[in-house]
């Protein structure tokens, strides 16, 4: 008995009889129907897509809240008989002597001493976020790809992130706030990579660019609204800042459960044709939603072998495969020096001679601009030169936040905003370049683990900061040598704008190969 699920319209019948269809009409890959049945933009997908991208908003307020609530707050001296003055060290003149401008309980430095401990110690919260996304990633990446799906794992995510937010309001001691710290960040590893690739695997190749740009708006977004709510809040406990960004996260975790759809493309992948067909029908066009009778039967496509029941074969699989390991390195080394750059500048706004909300929020902005060019020029670009150009570029500038006069202190925050802007176009086009690099079974575990390199180099900028702090080791001139160096490693990567998505790593791999054999019958 034939399959009688619909999936795209048959040619007519009269011109069938008359004139065979090609090769590729007779057994259509699965990139092609689903290509040729949501390929244009409808309204539905749109509603799928902002509001699975909304995810980004809150993703940006978890990660950049320290900026805030772990600052060093501001003091004036009480007296000045006891060797007080504006440039005295604080941890050696009398506790009688300074006060903090503000309450003691507006950070965790003043509430809790940390004023005269050590780097590690008062780095140590945003270094345990960091950690937390690193080992989160590598623990949940192949999840999506396996069990779970784009769309529960997106869910938990989100949900695990805000939650563990919330009980951060009742630490009492720097070492409660790090284990929350770690656990928010364990939960919020694979938010930015489920929501990136779900929106991109609900539509066409047309699309997929400018759709992704879509969750980077949304992180801008975030990373504004976290300014305007400590703003608000300015004077007030660093708790009230956790309070008003994990509630909403929560509530936000309850709409992705009811009314998220999960990949078309996940799902026929794991053999769930029926429901794919449905969440096809729902999101595709008018133009589409009738008349259709192409089932799932005639598409040419063979399950993947190598899953086995383990969860982890995903990223077993990329390792083993020479050709994908040849892509996954590079990306990863690209990503571990874009991350230094991405996490670091905004950590390190406190030691340049600018008021710190103000340069927030020119940081913010500056995404703004990264994304819309994004938008406006993904389809022309070529990715691997945008990234090897804007990482270098990213580089210049930030060693030269470390020059040092009078004449360069107004500049310094001119060359951290044109740092962080190539920082964050080049980290929009690698995230791109990513999921175009790896296919539909392997691509959420391919894209976290980039994410997690990432996040890896996030790791260490914490610490750098609060190192320039005491020692006045400059962490702009470390920031710039890694992200320049590392985005050399664009160099080794094949190029894949315009290029149609494939789904197996078979397909992907056979790919590969006639793309090595026509460059050898040209180099004979």
């Amino acid at each position: 008995m034939a399959n009688s699920t619909p999936l795209l319209s048959q040619p007519n019948s009269a011109e069938s009889e008359s004139t065979p269809p090609p090769l590729e009409k007779q057994h259509p890959s699965l990139d092609s129907s689903i290509e040729r049945y949501i390929g244009d933009f409808g309204w539905a997908q749109f509603f799928q897509i902002l509001l699975v991208s909304f995810a980004w908003l809150f993703d940006a307020q978890q990660t950049f809240i320290s900026v805030f609530t772990d600052a060093y707050p501001t003091w004036h001296c009480t007296s000045h008989q006891l060797g007080c003055n504006s440039v005295s060290n604080i941890c050696y003149i009398p506790k009688n002597s300074w006060a903090w401008d503000w309450p003691s309980y507006t950070s965790i430095i003043s509430e809790w001493n940390l004023q005269c401990s050590s780097s590690i110690i008062t780095g140590l919260p945003a270094s345990s976020f960091f950690m937390g996304c690193l080992v989160g990633g590598l623990v949940l990446a192949t999840l999506a790809d396996s069990s779970l799906g784009r769309k529960n794992m997106l869910f938990l995510s989100c949900l695990t992130m805000s939650l563990s937010s919330l009980l951060t309001v009742f630490s009492t001691n720097i070492w409660a706030y790090s284990a929350l710290k770690l656990v928010c960040g364990f939960g919020r590893a694979t938010i930015g990579t489920c929501a990136l690739v779900l929106t991109i695997e609900l539509v066409g190749k047309r699309w997929r660019g400018q759709v992704g740009v879509i969750g980077f708006f949304f992180f801008t977004i975030g990373f504004l609204s976290l300014r305007a709510i400590a703003y608000w809040n300015k004077g007030s406990s660093w708790r009230s800042l956790y309070l008003w960004t994990s509630i909403p996260g929560i509530l936000y975790s309850m709409l992705v459960h009811f009314f998220v759809c999960e990949s078309p493309r996940w799902l026929f992948v794991h053999g769930r044709k029926e429901e794919a067909v449905a969440i096809l029908k729902s999101i595709a066009p008018p133009s589409h939603s009738g008349g259709s009778t192409l089932s799932f039967s005639g598409v040419s496509f063979e399950q993947e072998t190598w899953h086995n029941g383990n969860v982890y074969a995903a990223i077993t699989i990329l390792v083993q495969k020479k050709w994908a390991f040849k892509r996954l390195s590079p990306v990863m080394v690209i990503a571990f020096g874009i991350g230094m750059v991405y996490y670091g500048m905004p950590l390190g706004l406190g030691n340049l001679p600018f008021n710190l909300y103000l340069s927030v929020t020119f940081n913010a902005l500056s995404e703004i601009p990264s994304s819309l060019f994004t938008i406006l020029l993904i389809g022309k670009l070529n990715r691997k030169f945008s990234v090897l150009a804007f990482t270098t570029i990213s580089g210049i500038f930030s060693v030269m936040c470390a020059l040092k006069g009078k004449e360069w202190t107004r500049l310094q925050i001119g060359f951290e905003l044109v740092s962080f802007f190539s920082a964050c176009f080049a980290f929009n086009i690698l995230l791109i370049f990513t999921i175009e690099l790896f296919p539909t079974s392997v691509r959420n575990s391919a894209t976290s683990l980039v994410r997690q390199a990432l996040v890896f180099g996030g790791v260490f900028s914490p610490m750098l900061v609060a190192a320039e702090r005491r020692n006045k080791i400059s962490s702009y001139v470390v920031f710039g040598l890694v992200i320049g160096c590392c985005g050399l490693f664009a160099a080794c990567l094949s190029e894949t704008r315009g290029k149609a998505l494939c789904d197996t790593m078979d397909e992907e791999e056979h790919r590969e190969k006639v793309a090595c054999n026509e460059v050898g019958d040209v180099l004979a």
